[in-house]
């Protein structure tokens, strides 16, 4: 998940930005870099878990899901969810300028879920109808909507209105209980 540290390095242009490589990538917010706590296995087992569903899927819901994939949510911000689900049919674009179906961010230890509300704004105000958050820990989802408001799942299915994106909690959470 992203949105934990801010580095306090010296003011960024957006092109510098774009034009530097980071391991593991990191968000841009307003001329800083935020670094995101990735490299668990939690965190990364339910992210690929997320990322098989949804392209097993991909052709009969038209849709195209990626990993850690740049997205500009306003000319100064870049933020780069865990998962990105964007339409089959929209524009293929290296940096996501296209306001994506879904962000999907999965929480790490480290996260704290009040603190990492602003970077899932980005996304909300950029245009994305939801964002959901996984937390592997505690086996719940969230669902953050335009209107601020956020709905808590512990079972049951997260299910994208107007699309026939579906995700079952029980499907997304087992992999944790491999073995």
């Amino acid at each position: 998940m992203a949105a934990a540290t801010v580095v306090r390095l010296p003011y960024l242009t957006v092109d510098e930005y774009l034009h530097t490589s980071y391991e593991p990538d990191v968000d841009y917010v307003d001329g800083r870099i935020e670094e995101r706590n990735v490299g668990e296995w939690d965190h990364s087992d339910l992210q690929g878990e997320i990322i098989s569903i949804l392209r097993r899927q991909a052709k009969a819901w038209g849709i195209r899901a990626v990993p850690e994939v740049r997205v500009q949510t306003s000319a100064t911000r870049f933020r780069v969810p865990d998962v990105c689900v964007v339409s089959a049919s929209g524009p293929r674009e290296q940096i996501v300028r296209t306001p994506p179906l879904l962000c999907i961010e999965i929480l790490s230890p480290e996260d704290r879920f009040s603190l990492s509300v602003r970077k899932y704004r980005d996304y909300i105000t950029m245009g994305v109808p939801e964002v959901w958050i996984f937390d592997p820990a505690n086996r719940i989802a969230y669902v953050l909507q335009p209107d601020e408001k956020t709905i808590t799942h512990r079972d049951g299915s997260l299910r994208l209105e107007g699309t026939p994106i579906e995700l079952s909690l029980a499907d997304v959470f087992g992999v944790l209980d491999l073995s």
